[in-house]
């Protein structure tokens, strides 16, 4: 899609200039960010739940892609329940308990693809500046050029590529519910000289008007709570627009 799809048949699926949705393609070669150049073509749209999917957005070329993504989608969907179960437990909650508060079955899984072709300076561009997800769970393949970089204990490390594993990123929602014992990953991607790196990320988000805060269970006198209690849309407005939360 990024290498031989032509320009125009690209564009037909673009992002819509004044929707509120980020679905669609787009790409941000070129634009200055934090004084770098960005270096990303990217493509995003919802695979999950059927009732959130915009095939508009899904591409025609490869023939492929709808079959590939909804098989994908299908295990996808496995692989996050167990996850969640596990965050349950790791906080002393019933395994249920966290999927439940973050939304249950209509979690929605947001896919973005991100393209990142071969770069003559990378010293003067980022792929992505650094950040933490807004989602409460991100599930990351990424191709074997190396490129995404965490933030820990005051310095950035290289993610090491382990061919077929998936690369899981706590987001700010997962933070939230967990009143803070869970911490979301900042994070940012490098470019390569020489090699395209390509990363397929699912964030799992709430939906819009799904109110998350603390759970309940996790709140007491001694650990009150940390974070407000908001709808998924207002959170995404305020950090959209550097608002305070």
């Amino acid at each position: 899609f990024f290498e031989e799809v032509p320009q125009e048949e690209k564009e037909l699926i673009a992002k819509n200039p004044g929707s509120q949705s980020i679905e669609g393609y787009g790409t941000s070669l070129q634009k200055e960010v934090e004084g770098k150049k960005g270096w990303v073509d990217h493509l995003f749209h919802k695979i999950w739940p059927p009732s959130e999917i915009n095939y508009r957005y899904w591409p025609k070329n490869p023939p492929s892609y709808r079959e590939a993504n909804e098989e994908y989608s299908k295990r996808l969907r496995e692989v996050s329940d167990r996850i969640f179960k596990s965050l349950s437990l790791g906080l002393g909650l019933e395994a249920h308990e966290m999927k439940e508060a973050a939304g249950g079955e209509d979690i929605v899984h947001l896919l973005k693809i991100n393209y990142y072709p071969p770069c003559p300076r990378p010293d003067l561009a980022l792929g992505v500046v650094a950040h933490t997800d807004m989602s409460h769970i991100t599930i990351l393949v990424p191709n074997e050029v190396q490129g995404l970089q965490v933030f820990k204990d005051e310095h950035w490390y290289d993610v090491k590529y382990i061919p077929n594993a998936l690369i899981v990123h706590i987001g700010d929602q997962v933070e939230i519910l967990s009143n803070g014992k869970y911490k979301g990953v900042y994070h940012r991607t490098t470019v390569n000289k020489d090699k395209t790196r390509m990363s397929w990320p699912v964030f799992l988000e709430p939906p819009s008007d799904h109110e998350v805060g603390p759970i309940p269970k996790l709140i007491n006198e001694a650990n009150p709570p940390k974070f407000k209690t908001k709808k998924y849309k207002d959170y995404v407005y305020c950090k959209l627009n550097k608002l305070p939360q």
